[in-house]
C-alpha cells in the first residue's frame, strides 16, 4: 500500500461533550487516531474514504437536487449543525453518487470552508446559480428564505420539463413508428412490385422508378444511411454545443409559430424564477440579471440580459433599460418595471414567473392537439406517394391487358 496520505471520515465528542463530525488525512488509522486526540476530540467512529477524488465528477438529477435542497432548508431552520446534518443525510441515502457529493460538503462544511464554497466543488450537481445564491444568503444571513426559494423553484422547473418531455413523446412516438413503416415500404415493397411489373413488361412511371432506386439503394447500402443518421445527429448535438451553432439554431427554432410561444414561456418564467430568488438571497441587481440571463437557457434571451445589464451597470435605472431587451414581453417589462418602482422586485418576479408558468403549462398540454392535424396531413402523403408508386402501373398493367 503506499504511504500517501488517505482521507478519514470521523464522528468524535469535543472536550465540552459536543458531538463533531468531519473528516482528516493521515497516512494509516492510527496517525488518524492520534491526530484527532491531539485536537482534543474522542474519536467515535473512524473510517477510510475511498475514491474521494472521483467524488467531483458526481452527477445528481434534478429531483434529487430538489429532495437535497428542501433537506438542507429543514435543517438550516431548525438551526441544526449544517455538516451533522448532512453526514445523517449521506449515511441514510442509497443512491452512490449523491452520497459522495452529500458526505464531501459535510466534510467540507466541518472542516470550516462555507457553505457555498463546498457546493462550488461539484460543479456538475451545483450551478453557478445555485451556489453564487447561497454565497450571497450566507452573506445577508437569509439562508433558509434562499434555500426554500430554491428548492420551490427547482420543483416548478422539474415540473415544467416533466410536462414538455411528456407532451413531446406521443409525436416522438409516432414518428419513429412512421419513419420504420415508410422505411420498410420504400426498401422491400415497392421493389418487389417493380420487379413484377417490369417482369410483366410494364413501363415504369418515372415516379416509381425514383422510389424503386431509392429502396434497392437502402437495401445495398442501409449501413449508409445509418451512419449519415448518426452524423446528423453528432453534427446537430456539435452545432447546439457551440455557441454562435446554438444561436442559430435558437433563432430558428423562434421561428415556428406554437414552438416560439412556449421556448418564450419557459425562457422567461426560468429568467424571473432565478432573478427573483437571487435578489431574495441579498445578491445585487447586477449579479443578479446576468446569474438570470446565464442559467435562462435560450441564447437569444442570454444576449439581451447581457445588454441589458450593461446598461445597468453604467447607471441606468432598470425600468429605463428594459424597453431595449427585444426578447422579454411587454408584460414582463411591465411587472419588473413595477417592482422596482415600489422595491419588490423579488415578488414581482414571482409573479411573472407564475404567470408563464401556467401559460407554458397550457400550451405543451395541447402540444398534441397541435400536432395531430399536422401527423395526419403527413401520414396521408406518405401513404398517397407510396399508392401512386404502386398503383400507376398496376393500372398500365390492366391497360396492357384488356
Amino acid at each position: 500500500m503506499s504511504t500517501a496520505a488517505m482521507q478519514f471520515e470521523y464522528r468524535a465528542i469535543d472536550a465540552s461533550g459536543g458531538k463533531r463530525s468531519g473528516s482528516t488525512q493521515a497516512s494509516s488509522e492510527q496517525e488518524a487516531f492520534r491526530q484527532l486526540a491531539a485536537q482534543g476530540l474522542t474519536p467515535l467512529q473512524l473510517r477510510m474514504v475511498t475514491g474521494a477524488r472521483a467524488i467531483s465528477g458526481g452527477k445528481m438529477s434534478l429531483s434529487q437536487l430538489v429532495q437535497l435542497t428542501g433537506q438542507l432548508s429543514v435543517l438550516v431552520s431548525a438551526r441544526i449543525s449544517i455538516s451533522e446534518g448532512l453526514y445523517s443525510i449521506a449515511e441514510q441515502e442509497t443512491i452512490p453518487a449523491v452520497r459522495d457529493v452529500v458526505r464531501d460538503v459535510s466534510q467540507r462544511v466541518a472542516a470550516g470552508e462555507t457553505i457555498a464554497d463546498s457546493l462550488s466543488k461539484h460543479p456538475r450537481v451545483f450551478s453557478e446559480v445555485y451556489v453564487e445564491t447561497v454565497r450571497g444568503a450566507e452573506r445577508g444571513g437569509t439562508l433558509p428564505k434562499a434555500l426554500e426559494q430554491l428548492a420551490t423553484m427547482l420543483e416548478r422547473q422539474e415540473e415544467t420539463r416533466r410536462q414538455v418531455k411528456g407532451a413531446l413523446m406521443y409525436p416522438a412516438c409516432v414518428t419513429v413508428a412512421l419513419s420504420g413503416a415508410v422505411a420498410f415500404l420504400i426498401a422491400y415493397v415497392v421493389p418487389k412490385f417493380s420487379s413484377m411489373f417490369a417482369s410483366r413488361g410494364v413501363e415504369l412511371p418515372i415516379f416509381t422508378q425514383i422510389l424503386q432506386g431509392f429502396g434497392e439503394s437502402m437495401q445495398g447500402y442501409w449501413w449508409a444511411y445509418l451512419v449519415a443518421i448518426a452524423g446528423a445527429a453528432f453534427g446537430l448535438r456539435a452545432a447546439w454545443q457551440n455557441p454562435q451553432g446554438r444561436q442559430f439554431i435558437d433563432r430558428l427554432l423562434h421561428k415556428v409559430p406554437y414552438v416560439k410561444k412556449i421556448l418564450i414561456g419557459l425562457a422567461i418564467q426560468r429568467f424571473a424564477q432565478v432573478l427573483g430568488v437571487s435578489i431574495g438571497a441579498g445578491l445585487g441587481l447586477i449579479e443578479s440579471l446576468d446569474l438570470a440571463g446565464k442559467s435562462a437557457g435560450r441564447p437569444m434571451l442570454s444576449a439581451d440580459v447581457e445588454r441589458l445589464t450593461v446598461k445597468v451597470r453604467s447607471g441606468g435605472r432598470l425600468s429605463e433599460c428594459l424597453p431595449a431587451c427585444a426578447y422579454l414581453t411587454p408584460f414582463t417589462k411591465r411587472m419588473l418595471a413595477a417592482g422596482e418602482n415600489a422595491a419588490e422586485l423579488p415578488r414581482m418576479c414571482g409573479v411573472v414567473a407564475r404567470h408563464y408558468e401556467r401559460e407554458t403549462s397550457h400550451l405543451t398540454k395541447n402540444i398534441a392537439t397541435v400536432i395531430e392535424p399536422l401527423m395526419v396531413v403527413i401520414i396521408a402523403g406518405v401513404v398517397m406517394v407510396i399508392a401512386l408508386a404502386i398503383f400507376l402501373p398496376m393500372w398500365s398493367m390492366v391497360t396492357l391487358m384488356g
